[in-house]
């Protein structure tokens, strides 16, 4: 269930607003789309996943850049796929060997993202594939806490049943993450979402044409190009006031001022 966090903005104050706006929350993608692809931190992630499947999962040297690359192009993630395969494995254990060696130290403050996160009235919730200590470090790092309402993640959409306390949650399992239809709709479940209220921002033209089929109004980051079901094309995050205007707008009097979002604690939504 969502609930408020202090700082952010109150249901009535949101009413008040969605009622003259065009859209009342904003879903935003995390890694590569608030910050460039051009960092390197993505290519530095698919060396520690082939790094993990070579010396975790004993799989063939010649076969993991292959396997790791077709297993993300068919399942949405490579961990989603080995686990389909077959592969038994920790998800924790998984995320830790992934991300604890990323150049983090390459994610800089973003003053700018920031003062245009926290001009926006709408809601704004992190949806990624990644988990919850990857997405609060990114999030810390380029200084952008209390931005957020909440953060939708791979432990919000694969919680364990109650009572199983196995460790690798054994093989064979679906792992639900994007671009699947259902992971969008289970978006819209947990947030309460309205989606033809709701702006989607991803930098994967898969997860975009998800968002579309989901009802989204859809924007496609780190490109200048339309793909197939974006409605917006954004080369860079920081060109939101320039290409939709229409955030800023219709609140009228009812616009919520959300600097003191700045304190605010940004959640794991469940």
């Amino acid at each position: 269930m969502c609930m408020p966090l202090p700082g952010t903005v109150q249901p009535e104050k949101m009413e008040s607003y969605a009622n003259g706006a065009k859209f009342d929350c904003l879903l935003f993608d995390m890694d590569d789309t608030l910050y460039p692809l051009s960092l390197g931190i993505n290519l530095a992630c698919r060396k520690n996943i082939q790094d993990y499947m070579l010396n975790k999962l004993q799989i063939e040297e010649s076969q993991v850049p292959k396997m790791c690359l077709d297993l993300y192009r068919e399942y949405g993630t490579t961990m989603a796929g080995l686990k389909l395969i077959g592969y038994d494995f920790d998800y924790d254990e998984f995320h830790a060997s992934v991300h604890g060696k990323l150049p983090y130290e390459k994610l800089k403050p973003d003053p700018v993202l920031r003062s245009l996160l926290l001009s926006m009235p709408q809601r704004k919730i992190i949806f990624t594939n990644s988990d919850e200590a990857h997405a609060a470090t990114v999030l810390e790092k380029m200084g952008l806490e209390g931005c957020f309402e909440g953060i939708i993640c791979f432990e919000t959409l694969n919680q364990k049943n109650p009572g199983d306390t196995s460790a690798g949650d054994g093989s064979g399992k679906r792992v639900l993450c994007k671009p699947s239809l259902e992971s969008m709709e289970a978006v819209v479940e947990i947030a309460k979402l309205d989606p033809k209220k709701t702006v989607f921002f991803d930098d994967s033209p898969r997860n975009i044409a998800s968002g579309k089929a989901a009802g989204f109004h859809t924007v496609i980051v780190g490109s200048s190009a339309l793909v197939a079901g974006a409605d917006v094309a954004l080369e860079s995050i920081h060109n939101i006031r320039e290409a939709l205007p229409e955030l800023w707008e219709a609140g009228g009097d009812h616009a919520v001022d959300i600097r003191s979002a700045a304190v605010a604690e940004t959640t794991v939504l469940a």
